[in-house]
């Protein structure tokens, strides 16, 4: 008996809710106040700064032109894979071992694994996520009425 009371108080609940939405959607926007009269511009528009006229891409050449003679020759190019590679060489003998290779992912386990039993659980391998940066906004374009 008691789920044909809870079921008859459901429809009625539903019911209800409905009837409220549907008079909101039909109910007229309210008018809103009128703009007073603009009145004349006293102050004039202020100029955005310009930008700089370094694109990103002579950024990065001018990073790779470690000499500054125009050209990034071979070994300023691979500089900063060199650089990669010894950090990773931990040793120094010139060869990656695996271990050297993957020891920033086998740190990133033993550090997730909080009950040392070597294995992940859901919620331990959830930690393992990695925090992307959040997306740009697009660019204000401004109205070309105004």
């Amino acid at each position: 008996m008691w789920r044909y009371l809870a079921g008859g108080t459901g429809a009625l609940l539903l019911a209800g809710s409905g009837l409220v939405l549907w008079q909101q959607l039909n109910a007229s926007p309210p008018l809103a106040p009128p703009a007073p009269a603009m009145a004349s511009r006293t102050t004039e528009l202020v100029e955005p700064p310009a930008a700089t006229e370094k694109t990103r891409e002579e950024k990065r050449f001018l990073r790779y032109d470690k000499d500054r003679d125009g050209k990034v020759a071979r070994e300023e190019f691979l500089a900063s894979r060199r650089k990669a590679y010894a950090k990773l060489d931990v040793n120094g003998d010139g060869r990656l071992s695996f271990e050297e290779w993957s020891a920033k992912t086998s740190e990133r386990f033993a550090k997730a694994d909080a009950d040392k039993s070597a294995t992940l659980t859901a919620d331990e391998f959830a930690t393992t996520r990695i925090a992307r940066k959040a997306a740009r906004p697009a660019p204000c374009v401004p109205d070309s009425d105004s």
